[in-house]
């Protein structure tokens, strides 16, 4: 039988995740599944987050992201240092990835707010140290604010963007900005020049299509300036119920997952692939989170076969 990536992992045990393995074992697990395929647990936030991690890792998926939003299982400020200790292990017995932590921050912001943020960015860096020790996973977020306020709060952006850069490169965390239809900052092209003015190894991008997708924008459009500023990808669908779009799992669209998945690894492209359940979704009346999670990789984990990728050995 073939040394497969869960029973490597194991041997690894608590030294540490898939993100801080040795060299030899990253780069052959890069050479086996170069886009992983993971779940976030934001579409499970009823689900006590042992029970969650063990279900992702039962279904098949390489890794999840956690959520670090007020008053979610996994918020920095009530989360005990014996609850990340457990948390590490359990993700460790699962032989499972811990890519991302999720946050949801306002970039520009009051001054009182601007300063609660960093703190929240401080201890969302100190999670991810605790759980992904010298090679954490990184912090990704949306930014707020409204689409019509870019060209005047651009230069603002990057201001307060240069603030956010302080506390990633002294807490050596990477984080992840990522451009929402409703957000100051919705466009692919927009994301990229605003990372590029701030020139940092700690501040990337998320690659999300979903939101372009409902901007009337093709993937190749999207993929071609931001792919590169790029370090993690969420997935998702859209579907127009009664005249009007709304997001849905991914694989209830039209989206073709696996021209997708080959158009990321043609532009270079090695990073996490993960699901994320809307709360237009989890917010409808029957919601089954165990039961998404299971519908959204039967509906994709032949995509990632197709585009030579695999969820999980």
């Amino acid at each position: 039988m073939a040394y497969t990536r869960r029973q490597a992992l194991r041997q690894i045990g608590a030294a540490g995740l898939v993100w801080s393995a040795a060299p030899a074992l990253s780069q052959a697990c890069e050479l086996a599944a170069p886009l992983a395929f993971g779940f976030s647990l934001y579409g499970m936030k009823t689900v006590p987050v042992p029970r969650a991690l063990k279900v992702c890792a039962d279904i098949g998926y390489s890794g999840v992201e956690l959520v670090c939003l007020k008053d979610w299982p996994c918020d920095p400020s009530t989360l005990t240092r014996d609850e990340r200790k457990d948390f590490r292990e359990q993700l460790v017995e699962h032989a499972l990835d811990l890519p991302a932590l999720m946050e949801n921050l306002a970039l520009v912001a009051p001054e009182n707010v601007h300063a609660e943020n960093l703190d929240r960015l401080k201890r969302a860096a100190e999670l991810a140290h605790d759980l992904g020790g010298d090679t954490p996973p990184l912090i990704e977020t949306v930014l707020g604010g409204k689409p019509d306020l870019w060209p005047q709060n651009r230069e603002v952006m990057v201001e307060r963007l240069r603030d956010w850069e302080d506390v990633a490169a002294k807490s050596r965390v990477v984080i992840a900005i990522k451009p929402h239809i409703s957000g100051t900052l919705h466009r692919p092209d927009d994301c990229a020049w605003l990372v590029q003015q701030v020139r940092s190894r700690w501040i990337k991008a998320v690659f999300d299509y979903s939101h372009y997708q409902r901007q009337g924008l093709a993937l190749k459009e999207c993929v071609q300036p931001l792919i590169g500023e790029a370090v993690f990808v969420h997935i998702k669908d859209n579907v127009t119920v009664d005249g009007k779009t709304e997001f849905a799992l991914p694989g209830d669209g039209d989206i073709d997952y696996p021209a997708y998945l080959q158009l990321l690894k043609q532009h270079g492209y090695r990073g996490p692939v993960v699901v994320e359940v809307s709360a237009q979704v989890f917010n409808k009346p029957g919601y089954n989170p165990l039961l998404a999670a299971e519908k959204c990789y039967e509906k994709l984990h032949r995509a990632f076969e197709q585009a030579g990728a695999r969820a999980r050995v």
